[in-house]
């Protein structure tokens, strides 16, 4: 079950250029039955090792900017473990709401990005110095919260505030991704919110996925690609915005 979690998960990012765990947290809830807490825990788990694997192609085509990765990672690995904690203390239902709220933000980003402007306010190194360690704040804090990679906030924040290409944000954000994403994992692991059963299959599944859907990704429009993934998105946050409180008693 992992494994084929997996490989959607992964075929469904490469298509559209985000990290799985935006369809792996809603599989593993609605397929497999996991606590939204520990599904938030397994999926940044396994997103640390695809970073990996996806940092690894980057760099051999020199699409990595090792210096601007270190200036994310630097802020976002103390706030990686504050957002893990955070999502621990909140009520299941509370963590479902908030997770669909963050879906619903990231197909509304999915669908205006390309429309965006750039917003580079100066060339200065102190200025991308500056945008990368406050996206780094920001980023790893809702990746420990989410259990996911944070690709959808640090790759726009660096084309469009930072003034760096399309593939160098990618690949750097993967790169980021790890020691961030490492901490938020850590800290779901010392929480008991990682399914360890489920992680081989999960691992392999989304690197496999990922590498399927990018190669599919050349072959279709991607205004219908960024469309229909946007509208899964949006139906699978409504349903997590709709998560009921517990009835008092009284």
């Amino acid at each position: 079950m992992g494994l084929l979690i997996g490989l959607i998960a992964g075929v469904f990012g490469g298509l559209v250029g985000l990290g799985g765990g935006v369809i792996m947290i809603p599989l593993m809830v609605g397929v497999r039955k996991l606590s939204q807490h520990r599904a938030h825990g397994t999926s940044l788990v396994a997103l640390v090792f695809t970073g990996l694997a996806g940092t690894a192609t980057y760099f051999m085509k020199g699409s990595v900017d090792v210096t601007a990765a270190a200036l994310l990672a630097v802020t976002a690995i103390f706030t990686a473990r504050a957002g893990a904690r955070f999502a621990h203390a909140l009520p299941e239902w509370k963590l479902k709401r908030s997770f669909g709220g963050f879906l619903s933000f990231v197909s509304i980003l999915l669908l205006v990005k390309p429309y965006l402007p750039g917003l580079v306010l100066s060339s200065a190194a102190w200025y991308k110095a500056a945008v990368l360690m406050v996206t780094g704040i920001f980023t790893g804090f809702l990746s420990g919260m989410m259990g996911v990679g944070g690709g959808t906030i640090m790759v726009p924040s660096m084309v469009l505030l930072a003034g760096m290409g399309q593939h160098v944000s990618q690949g750097t954000s993967l790169l980021a991704m790890v020691p961030a994403g490492s901490v938020g994992a850590y800290t779901h692991g010392k929480l008991g919110n990682v399914q360890s059963d489920l992680l081989a299959g999960l691992i392999a599944g989304i690197i496999v996925g990922t590498y399927l859907g990018s190669t599919l990704a050349h072959q279709l429009p991607d205004a219908a690609l960024r469309f229909v993934f946007a509208a899964v998105l949006i139906w699978t946050g409504g349903r997590y915005l709709r998560a009921k409180a517990p009835e008092k008693n009284d």
